[in-house]
């Protein structure tokens, strides 16, 4: 049987992926939630005149060289009335512009001696000046934010400023992260020779909680298939998604697919045509539960999560982030696999700005310490080829 390209993969995964229900939280709470709802404008925005600099409001018509400060005004008090030409009112930045005034002079530029204000050098009094004009940012009921946006700390403050104490989001899953294997052992606790310590799961489980999600556990399981049927069956019913690392593949103790077919999992997926992560392995159990059973080695672990679970998790909440970008590749690089290849790269930005993406070539899929101080990988059509520096591809960041 052929196997998916990674484009169909990606696709087929979308559309079995069930989506999340929407909840309201309060606003504070909100931080890396998809939002479900539009926002709009509760006022224009600003909502007054508002004053741009501290200094002096007067009324650009005077032709006076020295004005009598007549008050103070402060930021959140009402606005108060100048009372002539000769006037003006010391005024602080996000006041409200007194009635009667089209201009601010900065304190910078100004001389304040026994309640009078003149100009330290001569300049032509403007309207408008160091005014942010009323609703010259957004008028009232103007869409600030729309369904399906990621929410970081700019939309937080948009929400809040359209007076949001609460808004709906798309809940977020239960995630449950598998490591399986009799090799893996706890950082910290005692090694023998043919042991390696367990990564695979603390870095997916820091991949998940760096992109916002916050529901998220792990758990170890040995090569042991009534063990892996007894635990697996209480994760399928207490979480919505599982994430698996290891015991994919076609060894003898590799009983994940088997086990998962017993319970209930229909798979949809086995096998990408890809280097690193072709064995990847997915299916949906009860109740829309989604399975992503990903290859044990740690570069095809990660690979596999930045390119079908992250997107698909953003998927289920409606997110329209975009997975990937476009980028340049800094360096010509062959690739001889007829396999979508997936090359890690380190990110730097020439003297104009540009991004270009250096190819960080591991040792294998095992190699997982050459991905330290990589930003993400590239992914290159199927080899053998050559791709000359310039080449443009998808970036997909971990």
């Amino acid at each position: 049987m052929d196997l998916l390209t990674p484009a169909a993969a990606e696709q087929l995964i979308l559309a079995h992926l069930a989506r999340l229900p929407i909840e309201s939280l309060p606003v504070a709470q909100c931080a890396g939630a998809v939002l479900r709802e539009n926002v709009y404008a509760e006022r224009d925005q600003p909502p007054f005149d508002r004053v741009a600099m501290d200094g002096i409001a007067l009324c650009s018509k005077t032709t006076a060289q020295c004005w009598r400060v007549q008050a103070t005004q402060a930021a959140g008090d009402p606005p108060l009335t100048l009372a002539s030409a000769e006037h003006c009112i010391e005024i602080m930045t996000g006041a409200v512009l007194p009635q009667g005034c089209d201009c601010v002079v900065p304190v910078e530029q100004l001389r304040i001696n026994d309640g009078v204000a003149e100009l330290t050098a001569p300049q032509t009094l403007t309207p408008w000046r160091n005014v942010h004009r009323r609703a010259s940012d957004r008028t009232q009921g103007a869409l600030l934010l729309a369904d399906g946006t990621l929410l970081h700390a700019p939309e937080i403050a948009v929400a809040a400023s359209a007076g949001m104490a609460r808004l709906r989001v798309s809940g977020q899953p239960a995630i449950l992260v598998v490591s399986t294997g009799n090799e893996l052992v706890e950082p910290g606790e005692p090694i023998a020779p043919h042991q390696i310590r367990r990564s695979n799961a603390y870095a997916v489980c820091a991949a998940l909680r760096e992109h916002g999600f916050r529901r998220v556990a792990d758990d170890h399981l040995p090569d042991d298939e009534a063990l892996l049927r007894e635990r697996l069956a209480v994760h399928l019913r207490t979480h919505e998604v599982l994430i698996l690392s290891g015991g994919v593949s076609m060894g003898r103790f590799d009983f994940v697919p088997k086990v998962l077919a017993e319970l209930g999992v229909q798979c949809l997926l086995h096998g990408i045509a890809q280097r690193p992560g072709k064995p990847m392995w997915f299916g949906t159990g009860e109740a829309g539960r989604a399975v992503f059973a990903l290859p044990g080695n740690p570069v095809s672990t990660l690979v596999c999560l930045s390119r079908y679970v992250l997107p698909a998790l953003y998927a289920a909440m409606r997110s329209t982030r975009e997975a990937s970008e476009r980028i340049a590749l800094a360096e010509a690089l062959e690739w001889q696999p007829a396999l979508t290849g997936f090359m890690p790269v380190a990110v730097s930005h020439d003297a104009w700005g540009r991004p270009w993406a250096t190819p960080r070539p591991t040792n294998g899929s095992g190699d997982f310490a050459a991905l330290a101080q990589t930003d993400g990988f590239v992914e290159l059509p199927p080899g053998p080829a050559s791709f000359n520096k310039g080449f443009v591809t998808r970036l997909y960041r971990w």
